[in-house]
């Protein structure tokens, strides 16, 4: 990939789009722009995309006309599977944030996020992390810290590098990151960041730190 960032914007709100991309311009190298006002719409498009026209990223918000946020992701995720999506949206709703965390969104910032919050957000994203609205961050892991954790009963144990990458994850660090902290390559962390997401039954970063918290791999603050 090069360093432009190809996007797909999905916002039905017409000023507060071309707002967005002309402000992300001034700090992002971005390539090709694909801005679309409703899901199934941009739906068409990208299933007919030819997959080296695919772009990088996908921004979109939940409260959609038609089709809802929520409820494009998996489709989005069907068409192309390698596609990032991060959540830009009005929604700190729990449910909203645990949803679209479990279908595969790599991101959820709300739209109080200032641009260059949201430039990071697409950085760590397409660079294979994950990004939470420190808002939404905190949100989640309050009420984590309120359910009971279990004692680690997964099917398949973390091993002790999986559980080194797990606690780097949580802390926000992308793969190229983890590669020099640890001294190993960044497909040798690729190659763990699977298994953990395997057993752990997850489809990305949050998605696997939510779950760790849940099941006591990962301490909680206040313990």
């Amino acid at each position: 990939m090069s360093d432009a960032i190809n996007f797909m914007v999905v916002e039905d709100h017409k000023g507060y789009r071309t707002m967005l991309i002309r402000a992300l311009k001034t700090t992002t190298s971005i390539g090709r722009v694909e801005e679309f006002s409703t899901a199934e719409v941009a739906l068409r498009k990208l299933e007919k995309m030819h997959p080296s026209e695919m772009p990088d990223l996908l921004l979109l918000d939940l409260n959609l006309p038609g089709m809802s946020g929520l409820e494009s992701i998996q489709w989005f995720k069907k068409y192309s599977g390698n596609l990032k999506i991060v959540i830009l949206t009005q929604s700190s709703n729990e449910e909203d944030i645990i949803q679209a965390i479990s279908l595969g969104a790599s991101g959820y910032l709300l739209k109080s996020s200032t641009v260059d919050q949201i430039a990071e957000a697409i950085h760590s994203v397409v660079g294979g992390g994950a990004y939470l609205d420190p808002m939404v961050a905190k949100y989640i892991l309050k009420q984590v810290s309120q359910k009971p954790t279990k004692k680690n009963h997964l099917k398949k144990p973390l091993s002790e590098r999986e559980t080194e990458i797990l606690h780097l994850l949580a802390q926000g660090k992308v793969r190229k990151e983890i590669s020099q902290e640890l001294n190993i390559t960044v497909n040798t962390v690729a190659y763990h960041v699977d298994h953990i997401y395997q057993k752990l039954n997850v489809l990305n970063a949050p998605a696997a730190v939510n779950v760790a918290y849940q099941e006591g791999i990962l301490p909680l603050e206040n313990q």
